[in-house]
């Protein structure tokens, strides 16, 4: 965690506060005061990976934080307080004030604090018990497949596994495929040699070989084509790639992490997907449930959220357990997605609370027709068929919607599409006054 040098550079509540962080659980007592909370806590850190990170103390001297965020550790100052703040005091560095007598109240707190930088943020046993398998992961090269529904955190998770691998010291490159223009995206992946097409007026490396020696994520594999689906494949078995317009390939050294919130292996079986890449990339999945199915991570990442946020002087700097209750009960259709607009909606108007309160919660609005009611749904001066089917499409399109509670993702599945084209319907729809403006 530190080299002796710097711990003797600390004073002696300090050099304690590190010990109670890398062994608590085994019965350090170094911080009377704390002991509760950091009892409660501890056992719910990933591992070396986290712990060794942080560094708990009292007053910590801000020349002493700021030596500690330039080894990538982080400083989180404990202190009591009647009024509970969490907040951050500087680069990596972050106060956790609470009410001694209710240590448990700051527990998701402290855990959103001890994954600044970017790390995940767990409190679910489900979480926890999925970031110690993908830790085991990282430290092979294998593919990994990441599945779960859209705004689950995936991505988060593939840079957890990139930086726990031997290959954290090379490039993290993440793609969309379902971002990405179709005509264009052999030529983003694997390069393209000047002159191959028009427009190519230069070279263009293309993403594997940007990744070369690092993770490449391959997020919404789910909508490659399937042409492109062999190339891919070919890259996969033989470590190399053939740029547009050449004639040579080359190699190239990366790991592969495909995301998708489809189920690719009933995909393949559909013939959606190609079954001899599926069985490539499914060397190790990794399943990350919807946000409502994992309760105990949704205080902590608020908390997360919160400190991402607000940054402006005044604003709350705790969210009240009324508010976390009304967290805790909500269904999240939109995930993790969801519950950071919720959030950063609530800071907005909590004006100036001290802390987030179930008055400042104000979830999202599910996509709804302009009228309620399961009567056919018309166009005004529809007379053509082409109009009549639209018509037809929109109204299975929000039923779909309506029974999956709004879930783009779940309705794209159920209605065979993708959730680009979902997006592109709704979008009609809107146009033609079909769906609410800004209810999707």
């Amino acid at each position: 965690m530190t080299t002796p040098a710097s711990k003797r550079a600390m004073n002696p509540t300090m050099s304690q506060a590190i010990q109670a962080a890398g062994s608590y659980p085994h019965g350090a007592a170094a911080m009377p005061g704390h002991d509760a909370l950091i009892a409660m806590t501890v056992p719910l850190m990933g591992g070396a990976w986290q712990r060794d990170r942080i560094v708990l103390g009292e007053s910590i001297r801000p020349a002493l934080a700021a030596g500690m965020a330039r080894q990538g550790m982080t400083a989180i100052d404990l202190a009591h307080a009647a009024q509970p703040v969490l907040a951050l005091a500087g680069p990596q560095r972050i106060t956790l004030a609470y009410d001694a007598a209710a240590p448990e109240a700051a527990r998701a707190a402290l855990l959103a604090a001890a994954a600044q930088g970017g790390w995940p943020i767990a409190g679910d046993t489900q979480s926890l018990a999925l970031l110690t398998l993908a830790e085991r992961i990282s430290a092979s090269d294998i593919p990994v497949l990441l599945e779960g529904p859209t705004g689950t955190g995936k991505e988060v998770l593939a840079r957890f596994v990139h930086r726990l691998s031997p290959r954290s010291g090379g490039p993290f490159v993440a793609v969309n495929c379902a971002a990405m223009p179709e005509a264009m995206l052999e030529a983003l992946l694997f390069g393209h040699r000047k002159g191959a097409f028009t427009g190519a007026a230069e070279a263009g490396e293309g993403l594997f070989r940007a990744a070369d020696k690092g993770t490449l994520l391959l997020d919404e594999i789910g909508e490659l084509p399937l042409a492109l689906q062999a190339k891919l494949l070919r890259a996969l078995q033989e470590g190399e790639v053939l740029p547009l317009g050449a004639t040579r390939p080359v190699s190239v050294d990366v790991r592969i992490i495909a995301a998708t919130n489809r189920n690719l292996a009933a995909e393949a079986e559909a013939g959606r997907f190609r079954e001899d890449l599926f069985y490539r990339l499914n060397v190790f999945p990794l399943r990350i449930p919807a946000l409502r199915d994992r309760a105990g991570d949704i205080a902590p990442l608020a908390f997360g959220m919160l400190l991402r946020h607000a940054g402006r002087p005044g604003q709350p700097g705790w969210i009240d357990a009324g508010a976390l209750a009304l967290l805790e009960s909500h269904a999240w259709p939109g995930n993790i997605r969801e519950l950071e607009n919720v959030i950063r909606r609530a800071l907005l108007l909590s004006g100036e609370a001290r802390a987030l309160l179930p008055e400042h919660i104000v979830f999202d609005s599910a996509v709804r027709p302009v009228s309620e009611g399961p009567a056919a749904i018309a166009l005004p001066g529809a007379r053509t068929l082409s109009d009549v089917a639209f018509a037809s499409e929109a109204q299975a399109i929000l039923a779909e919607l309506a029974s999956h509670a709004g879930n783009r993702s779940a309705t794209a599945r159920a209605l065979g599409i993708s959730e680009r084209t979902l997006r592109y319907r709704l979008a009609s729809m809107r146009a033609s006054g079909l769906v609410a403006g800004g209810a999707a």
